[in-house]
């Protein structure tokens, strides 16, 4: 697989919004698109969630929530808890888009693909919801100023 590859054989299906008001958030993207406005759930502690941010466990957790359009999830994300990509993107840049999230299988072969055009990893974990997964973030794509999120279910 080249590097181009990548994009061409995922399909993005999030885009991630970093918020500080989840609950005003929520409401205000749910009378834009006019859908209800949905539950806001809170991610899962770091015994669960086995969440690491730069490569050390972290508290990090957040208050999700999610609008589902045919093929892509617009996903509001308020950072609580310990250090994260989200506080980071949160304290340097206020509220904003953060990420575009793709399905994948074989994580850590894609975070090594990513990595080898320039990307670093920043924030991994995983969530037991459903039938569970993982998710990546990366960041520093060169000239690309937002966060890649590959999310792979189990």
């Amino acid at each position: 697989m080249t590097d181009n590859d990548f994009f061409r054989n995922h399909d993005i299906v999030q885009i991630g919004i970093i918020v500080a008001d989840i609950e005003k958030a929520a409401q205000a993207y749910a009378n834009l698109f006019g859908f209800e406005k949905p539950d806001c759930v809170t991610t899962e502690p770091l015994e669960q969630a086995q969440t690491s941010y730069h490569g050390r466990p972290t508290e990090a957790r957040a208050k999700l929530a999610f609008f589902q359009f045919n093929n892509t999830t617009i996903e509001l994300i308020e950072p609580i808890g310990g250090p994260s990509t989200w506080k980071e993107f949160l304290d340097a840049r206020g509220p904003g888009m953060h990420h575009i999230a793709f399905n994948v299988k074989d994580t850590d072969r894609q975070i090594a693909l990513l990595e080898g055009m320039g990307a670093k990893l920043v924030q991994q974990g995983r969530w037991t919801t459903g039938s569970g997964g993982r998710y990546a973030y990366l960041e520093d794509v060169p000239n690309v100023p937002v966060v890649l999120e590959l999310l792979e279910s189990f």
